[in-house]
């Protein structure tokens, strides 16, 4: 398969590396100081704190160059518009791999809608200069697999074969027929998580501070109570039928732990904050939540 992966942070900087080593026809596309290091040392990895960095020799460009059998994106929720738009003319079908609650049409108007699909990246960690420091992966987050699906829910050829695909490069991928609902119902409980976690310095900080967990916790709810459908997947339900101190606990010790630590919860870069407010705005407008 030849694979552009747009967006070189953590997720694509990942997935690019998966699928190079897979034996993929794979070319990340990066920009400024990032394509600069990429040239220099390819996608450099490490797990968690190890000093232990390997290096993946991952061909990068600076813009598309040709077609491809796949184009996955993997940008903020406010670049979305500015990227997308410059694929318009780049043959291939197109995964989005954004934090997006606005809906697939919102993409395909960019695009034309028989070239999109939808997923979600499960990976996750943190960016230490050039080294792309990922999570370490246990029982729980082997269980953990990437969403991808068509906008109208259909099992196509060209989902299966992707899915497919992902799966011999060794990510856990699976097809998802509501991925629209999927992502919303990820955005309504990520947004307050990811802006408490931002305003109060960090994942552990906001651990420490039980009132803003209980007033996260609160606008979770309120979130996933204003969706017009059933949250995707079911478990988060959970989050609007379980009593409050039982919820609270949990995600405190949640928010300390490693998986936590190592993770955009810790970023609290002008970007970051700039698609919390994309994503907010999206809720608000789909569904009145906060």
């Amino acid at each position: 398969m030849k694979l552009l992966v747009y967006g070189a942070g953590v997720c694509g900087s990942l997935f690019a590396a998966h699928m190079h080593e897979a034996g993929h026809d794979v070319s990340l596309l990066a920009r400024g100081e990032r394509l600069a290091a990429l040239r220099r040392h390819g996608v450099r990895l490490a797990e968690e704190d190890s000093p232990a960095v390997r290096q993946v020799p991952v061909p990068v460009v600076e813009r598309p160059e040709g077609g491809y059998d796949l184009i996955t994106v993997f940008v903020r929720a406010h670049q979305a518009d500015a990227v997308l738009e410059s694929l318009a003319g780049v043959p291939g079908d197109v995964l989005s791999m954004l934090n997006w609650a606005g809906g697939p049409e919102a993409l395909s108007a960019r695009i034309g809608h028989k070239r999109l699909l939808l997923g979600f990246p499960t990976t996750g960690g943190t960016m230490d200069g050039d080294v792309v420091r990922y999570r370490r992966t246990n029982v729980l987050t082997r269980r953990v697999a990437t969403p991808i699906g068509e906008p109208d829910g259909r099992t196509t050829p060209r989902l299966e074969r992707i899915v497919e695909t992902f799966r011999t490069a060794g990510i856990n991928a699976r097809a998802e027929p509501r991925m629209d609902a999927w992502l919303r119902t990820h955005a309504a409980s990520a947004v307050p998580l990811e802006q408490a976690a931002y305003a109060a310095g960090g994942p552990e900080a906001l651990a420490d501070d039980p009132d803003a967990v209980r007033g996260m916790l609160h606008i979770m709810r309120h979130n996933l109570a204003s969706m017009e459908t059933p949250p995707v997947p079911r478990a988060f339900a959970a989050l609007r039928a379980l009593p409050q101190g039982p919820l609270v606990a949990v995600l405190r010790r949640f928010l300390r732990s490693p998986t936590a630590v190592h993770s955009g919860l810790n970023n609290a870069s002008p970007s970051t904050a700039a698609e919390l407010e994309c994503l907010a705005e999206q809720l608000r407008a789909r569904t009145g939540a906060r």
